[in-house]
């Protein structure tokens, strides 16, 4: 069955390169981005995992724990990340586990099978996926990138930074929003109660069906 939004994330234990793990246990009461590269040694991978070790302090400010995935054996992860080290000249010890998959069962659960790309032994690979997990094990977020195609981690951070002011305000964000920019009231919440919810006030934009619906606010502390 497809993994849908607002599903409970599957819990699972996997040999990872911080040993055994349980993901709910691994999560804990934190939010959490799971993320899988096609495979180790290779170029556009070891970008992307040096890039998520370096914004490793912005996404511990956001309460969010990171975790990554491949088909290839722990033995392959921990060789490959002094490589990742070296290229992102990253000194201080690897800051996040990488999962062992090469039975290929947690990629199938999960729908991360890339059925272009293959390893040597003619065996599928994972694509460039990302989940983005709440504190209740819901899913929020999926994407699902190409091998070709490296992660925008920024972006990334930015969808994790409107889902987690959305979880609590009635607001939704808007095309280009970036943190700290006006969000848009809810279209359920009444003008009656905007003016309780949003002190700072609001913009009303008009439109020519006359509905108003478009009305924009500084975002929420």
């Amino acid at each position: 069955m497809p993994l849908n939004l607002g599903d409970t994330f599957p819990n699972f234990s996997v040999d990872t390169t911080e040993g055994r793990i349980s993901f709910h246990d691994f999560l804990g009461d934190s939010w959490g981005v799971f993320f899988s590269h096609p495979s180790d040694y290779t170029p556009v991978c070891t970008t992307e995992l040096a890039e998520v070790a370096k914004l490793i302090p912005e996404f511990e400010k956001r309460n969010v724990k990171v975790i990554a995935l491949s088909c290839d054996p722990v033995e392959a992860h921990r060789g490959w990340i002094e490589d990742i080290k070296s290229y992102a000249c990253y000194k201080d010890k690897w800051p996040y586990p990488i999962i062992s998959d090469p039975s290929r069962e947690l990629a199938v659960q999960l729908g991360m099978i890339d059925p272009d790309e293959r390893d040597k032994a003619g065996m599928p690979l994972t694509c460039r996926a990302v989940f983005f997990i709440g504190p209740d094990k819901k899913l929020k977020l999926s994407l699902l990138y190409p091998s070709t195609t490296g992660r925008n981690f920024h972006e990334i951070l930015r969808v994790i930074d409107s889902i987690q002011l959305t979880a609590t305000k009635k607001v939704a964000t808007p095309a280009n929003w970036q943190p700290g920019g006006k969000c848009m009231i809810l279209p359920s919440v009444s003008q009656e109660d905007a003016a309780k919810l949003f002190p700072k006030g609001y913009d009303l934009v008009s439109v020519p069906s006359g509905k108003q619906y478009l009305r924009l606010t500084p975002q929420p502390e």
